[in-house]
């Protein structure tokens, strides 16, 4: 499968010169635009290079940590469940959690429950 670099890198330009980073919060699950990546790690999808993730924790007002999603229902002790998530069964990918800028950060979906939340941290603390 061939990976357009060069669209990525255009759109990565103008999320790196944005201004207006939204303010997130903990449990939040947003669509972030994580791109065009190497190899097996997760990429965005669509023209935006979207993927929803969950915010894990705030580093600062520019920096958190976050779990990447995916709609695939196969079954793998670093995927736990996290429910319905903007109408598709999703799963947390805890192999690819990562630092973004809140640049990243398109659009708010809404919040993963404080248990689920809390399951999700356990499994990240569990890995580390």
């Amino acid at each position: 499968m061939e990976k357009d670099f060069d669209n990525w890198n255009e759109k990565k330009k103008k999320i790196h010169n944005r201004v207006d980073a939204p303010f997130f919060h903990e449990r939040e699950i947003w669509w972030c635009a994580l791109g065009i990546n190497i190899g097996f790690e997760q990429n965005g999808h669509g023209g935006e290079y979207l993927r929803p993730a969950i915010v894990l924790k705030g580093t600062s007002r520019q920096t958190c940590f976050i779990v990447p999603l995916t709609a695939s229902l196969s079954k793998h002790p670093l995927r736990p469940s996290v429910g319905v998530v903007d109408g598709k069964e999703a799963r947390a990918l805890l192999s690819q959690m990562r630092l973004i800028d809140s640049k990243r950060l398109a659009k708010k979906i809404g919040y993963l429950d404080k248990n689920t939340f809390e399951q999700i941290k356990k499994a990240v603390k569990d890995i580390l």
